[in-house]
């Protein structure tokens, strides 16, 4: 919670817990932004030439040909339990699933503005897009079905794929069966800043891509940030966040759980915590102490809790709401009453989940449907995630009779007057001067 955030609330939330260290992200920081400026010129510059030799240096890949063919994308799922492949075959299926519901409400049409003007639009998909399927501490197995998936539900017609090698050269065989159960046919072993200016330059065999999208480190989203206006992108993402919001019925335990859930994706990962009720308010620290004690994950998600965790202590629910607008986190758990009630006020999240049956975890692994490519540092302020209108454009069109010309043109002739639009005032003059000759 910033001052501005306390100039608003005032005495309504009390800081119970508060980040020791202030939030930034790391690609901020001007190494990480210089490193990836000299690898972006010279990729452009020097081809797959400097695309080996990255990938040589920072992946240890010697190979020639960064091709993933049939044969390893069918080799994968032998390699993997067949319980993991069923859930991620789950996991792909509900996602493309609620992608297509969403495109069915998306629809194409067209109707009249005033007499004789016909306005319509149209959802087109974008033509190229490249994908990057992360692979670092955690391999992030359900990253495939959010992008090359609902891509593909999209209707996108040049799909290309990047996860990086491991040091045997070859990339992880989970990430490669989620990628291969979502759709994926062109894939390649490249990571990190070369496979993204690979595929933003078309240096792979695929198109340049007009968007990419998909998670990574710190110099992946610094890549992306450089990239785009050459490219389109998905989101700026930071560090995984979770928030939740908790009254008086809430489980101490599930609250501090849920907490932790996100932390473990990382030692900057941000758990904040506002609650109506003082029991919880001070009963989820120690609990939260008591669950790191047996988590395996406990030296990323302790650093993280301690850190970048906070607890506020809210007058009432509508104070609980109001800061929680104003946080506009990535990922939003209600475990309260009245759900109801918070869905019409919560206005600000990336994706929210209501009730204690819902956990954030379950979209993440896709077992829900929607999509976890969600904005970060309060940038949901302004935008949602990624979903299958992120793959389309939404193209406008316009077509008039030569009845509906005074209608449009005299009013376009005021305004281009008072504007000293000459230009523009002529294209209409011109189209009343041939309705008045006929």
């Amino acid at each position: 919670m910033s001052e501005a955030d306390k100039a608003v609330l005032g005495d309504r939330v009390v800081a119970v817990k508060q980040p020791t260290t202030r939030d930034q992200s790391a690609q901020s920081d001007p190494r990480v932004a210089a490193v990836v400026s000299e690898m972006l010129l010279s990729i452009e510059k020097e081809g797959l030439t400097a695309v080996r030799r990255y990938a040589r240096d920072l992946d240890g890949y010697t190979g020639d040909d960064f091709v993933v063919g049939p044969e390893e994308m069918a080799r994968a799922e032998s390699e993997l339990p067949a319980d993991l492949c069923a859930s991620l075959r789950t996991g792909a299926e509900r996602t493309r699933r609620f992608a297509q519901m969403q495109r069915e409400r998306l629809v194409d049409f067209e109707d009249e503005v005033i007499p004789g003007v016909v306005c319509g639009q149209r959802y087109v998909p974008v033509e190229s897009v490249g994908t990057y399927l992360p692979a670092g501490r955690f391999p992030l197995l359900a990253s495939a079905f959010m992008t090359v998936g609902v891509a593909g539900v999209a209707g996108v017609p040049n799909l290309v794929s990047c996860t990086p090698p491991s040091r045997d050269g070859r990339p992880h065989p989970a990430v490669l069966y989620a990628a291969h159960v979502s759709g994926a046919e062109s894939v390649y072993a490249l990571g990190g800043v070369q496979a993204l200016a690979s595929m933003a330059f078309g240096l792979l065999d695929a198109p340049p891509a007009d968007m990419i999208v998909g998670a990574g480190n710190a110099y992946v989203a610094e890549a992306k940030r450089q990239l785009f206006g050459r490219v389109g992108i998905d989101v700026l993402a930071g560090p995984s966040e979770v928030a939740v919001i908790a009254d008086d019925s809430a489980s101490t335990e599930m609250v501090a759980a849920d907490l932790l859930g996100q932390a473990e994706h990382g030692p900057t990962s941000p758990a904040c915590l506002v609650t109506t009720s003082s029991r919880i308010a001070h009963e989820v620290e120690a609990e939260i102490e008591r669950q790191l004690a047996g988590l395996s994950t406990r030296e990323v998600a302790g650093p993280a809790w301690r850190d970048h965790g906070s607890v506020y202590l809210a007058d009432d629910r509508e104070a609980a709401v109001e800061l929680m607008n104003l946080l506009a986190p990535e990922h939003l758990e209600v475990l309260a009453e009245d759900l109801d009630w918070y869905t019409r006020n919560l206005t600000s999240y990336g994706s929210l989940f209501l009730g204690p049956w819902s956990t954030v975890a379950y979209a993440d692994k896709g077992m829900s449907g929607t999509n976890h490519v969600l904005p970060t540092g309060r940038n949901a302020r302004f935008t949602g995630g990624l979903s299958v209108a992120g793959f389309l454009k939404c193209l406008t069109y316009q077509r008039a009779t030569k009845e509906s010309t005074a209608s449009q043109a005299e009013d376009v002739v005021t305004i281009s007057d008072f504007e000293e639009m000459q230009a523009h005032r002529d294209t209409a003059l011109l189209r009343l001067r041939l309705v008045n000759e006929a």
